[in-house]
């Protein structure tokens, strides 16, 4: 019962076996029909008290006892349990929107360009690309196939096609941003994010940590092979997540995003 979904179920159960005990009760006490005794059951909980049917033997009166005390506080917890539930839906819906909108401010000015300059070194990157070119009218089912595809996707990583100093040079122009990120509060319930952004992190942290690129071992260039993997496999779920997300709630979000789709060798931004 720790979640409030548990607890309303649990409520919901108890109260449903209160109602079921006073029905078949007064039935069987009080010799009453169904109808009646629903009836004089749910008036019971209600306590409202009408006096057109009452329980007329001692037996019945007890039940109608149990009844008042188990039915009210079961009814009680299913109602307070139903208002937390729909604050806790309003406020998740609320912190999505805000974790949302920092994936968004981290793909305008770090993801994006990120992309651009590290898909070309993926093994089989064309058919990688064509599997993530978005569509305006994919619904849900494109984007989790997509999303199934690509999860199982192998990565592997040509470093040599990958231009480290630009690299470089990008992430280390965004490590303000970076770090503002990793320590905004709302994003401590997002781990997928959060894990993106600690390899986005980690990767300017070991190009930043060399003076030269051009004379780097083939164990080290594997090591940033690795590096760049870990990035890249996580970047392309996020992006997919996040594209989904527009497509859900802002439109006119996800048509620019679509004509700028970073995976697409001819995105552009003219409507044409």
């Amino acid at each position: 019962m720790s979640s409030p979904v548990s607890r309303f179920r649990y409520y919901i159960l108890i109260l449903a076996l209160v109602i079921a005990t006073g029905v078949v009760g007064f039935i069987i006490l009080e010799g009453l029909s169904p109808l009646d005794s629903i009836y004089l059951t749910i008036v019971t909980i209600s306590t409202v008290g009408y006096g057109d049917i009452t329980a007329k033997t001692d037996a019945g009166k007890i039940l109608g006892i149990f009844v008042i005390l188990a039915g009210v506080g079961s009814f009680i917890f299913v109602i307070a349990n139903s208002i937390e539930l729909t604050l806790g839906r309003k406020e998740a819906i609320a912190r999505n929107r805000k974790v949302n909108m920092i994936v968004g401010v981290f793909f305008s000015e770090t993801g994006t360009p990120l992309i651009r300059k590290l898909k070309g070194a993926v093994t089989s990157s064309e058919i990688l690309n064509n599997s993530l070119l978005v569509q305006p009218d994919w619904a849900e089912r494109d984007f989790l196939t997509a999303k199934t595809h690509l999860g199982n996707w192998n990565y592997d990583i040509n470093i040599n096609k990958i231009d480290l100093v630009e690299v470089h040079r990008l992430l280390r122009g965004k490590r303000t941003l970076l770090v503002q990120l990793l320590q905004h509060p709302v994003l401590f319930e997002h781990e997928k994010f959060t894990d993106l952004l600690n390899a986005v992190f980690h990767l300017e942290e070991e190009l930043s940590a060399r003076d030269d690129f051009w004379q780097l071992p083939e164990s080290d260039l594997n090591h940033l092979a690795g590096d760049t993997k870990r990035v890249v496999s996580l970047i392309v779920i996020q992006w997919l997540d996040y594209m989904f997300h527009l497509k859900t709630n802002y439109p006119y979000l996800f048509s620019l995003a679509v004509r700028t789709n970073p995976f697409s060798n001819s995105s552009s931004p003219v409507v044409r």
